[in-house]
């Protein structure tokens, strides 16, 4: 089971309604629990590996914080449904700035166009830019500096007009 198979079944556990689901092969066990029994309670997501452990452990770190921001994420999308959602196109750690002594690429208020860098997000230690698909003004930053992100995290929210 890949990472894409994981986030499309914590997705459509969600989506369900169910407050558990337990997934168990040969080589992976997961658990979701959804914040249905207790608004407080996170959801968590366990792997247990048995053959790939390096990449076990690559993933396993990110995979709960996926599910957590679901509820803020929709909330944010009803409250600011007339600006753009730039989104993660990957899993890493998102970088605000080129390198520590260097100013961060974009601020909340900077005006911004198609295929300016926004920020930076290191994979496997590989630094990927990260470009803007959109022209428009940043109006708010949804994630702190140096923390991780997941594929189709939203970033950045963008005022077209």
């Amino acid at each position: 089971m890949d990472i894409k198979e994981i986030q499309s079944l914590i997705k459509f556990v969600a989506k369900s309604g169910a407050s558990e689901v337990k997934l168990e092969t040969d080589d992976i066990k997961i658990t979701i629990r959804t914040g249905t029994i207790s608004s407080n309670e996170p959801t968590y997501v366990q792997q247990i590996p048995m053959a790939q452990s390096p990449m076990a452990h690559a993933v396993a770190p990110t995979l709960p914080e996926a599910a957590a921001p679901a509820s803020p994420a929709v909330e944010a999308a009803e409250d600011d449904s007339k600006y753009i959602t730039i989104k993660s196109p990957i899993i890493g750690t998102f970088y605000r700035k080129p390198s520590p002594d260097k100013p961060a690429f974009v601020e909340v208020g900077t005006t911004i166009g198609k295929g300016d860098v926004l920020c930076v997000i290191e994979a496997m230690k590989l630094f990927n830019d990260i470009e803007s698909e959109v022209s428009g003004k940043i109006v708010k930053i949804l994630v702190e500096d140096s923390s991780p992100v997941e594929f189709d995290q939203p970033l950045f929210l963008v005022d077209p007009s």
